[in-house]
Order: structure tokens, then C-alpha cells, then sequence
């Protein structure tokens, strides 16, 4: 009867170390993947602002050059304010189909990466 006993303890012991390596196992799993998310979306952040320095730059010259061809310098920030005022309407009509789901279907594919796809 005490070999009975021994054995349940020693069976529970198991059970508890199992369900302790598991807790932990998800954890450090679940650490992995908001990590990885979290270095992609930083990454992807740095990349636009550059890219956004550079628009903004470029935008600066293409109105300078716009408004000596239309006579006053104001003219060519007009002309192209204009026309960030109608892609930002067009945007702004389209923004579930061209941002929403885009974003959402990239956050889902890093989310559920396996760590073999990053290294391919």
C-alpha cells in the first residue's frame, strides 16, 4: 500500500513538472513571436520614416520647380497640396480595401510564422 502511495506521489510530481514545462514552454513561445512581430513592425517603421523623409524632400523640390514654372513659387505648393488633397480623399474612401485588411493579413502572416520561413 505505501509503494501505491509512492508511485501516485511520484505520478503527481510528474504531472505537476509537465504542467510547469508547458506553462513555460507557451510563454517563452508566446515571447518569441512578440518579439519577432515587434522587431518586424519596428523595422517596417524605420523604413518609412526614411522613405517619408525622402517624399517630403522631393515634395519640397517638385513645388519649388511647379511654381517657377507657374510663375510664383506659392503656386507649385498649391498645385501639389492639391493634389495630396485628392489622394487623400481617394485614400480615405478605399482605406479598408487598400490599408485595413492589408494590415491585418501582414500582422496575421508574422504572428503565425514559423521561425523556418524567416531563415528562407
Amino acid at each position: 500500500m505505501k509503494d501505491k502511495a509512492i508511485l501516485i506521489e511520484m505520478l503527481f510530481e510528474k504531472v505537476e513538472s509537465y504542467i510547469k514545462t508547458t506553462i513555460e514552454l507557451y510563454r517563452l513561445k508566446t515571447i518569441d513571436k512578440v518579439t519577432d512581430v515587434f522587431a518586424s513592425v519596428v523595422s517596417q517603421l524605420i523604413i518609412a520614416v526614411i522613405f517619408a523623409l525622402f517624399f517630403v524632400l522631393f515634395s519640397i523640390g517638385l513645388s519649388l520647380y511647379l511654381g517657377e514654372l507657374l510663375g510664383k513659387n506659392y503656386y507649385g505648393f498649391f498645385a501639389l497640396a492639391g493634389f495630396y488633397a485628392l489622394v487623400a480623399i481617394f485614400m480615405t474612401i478605399n482605406r479598408r480595401k487598400l490599408l485595413e485588411i492589408k494590415l491585418n493579413n501582414y500582422i496575421i502572416n508574422q504572428i503565425f510564422k514559423k521561425k523556418d520561413d524567416v531563415h528562407n
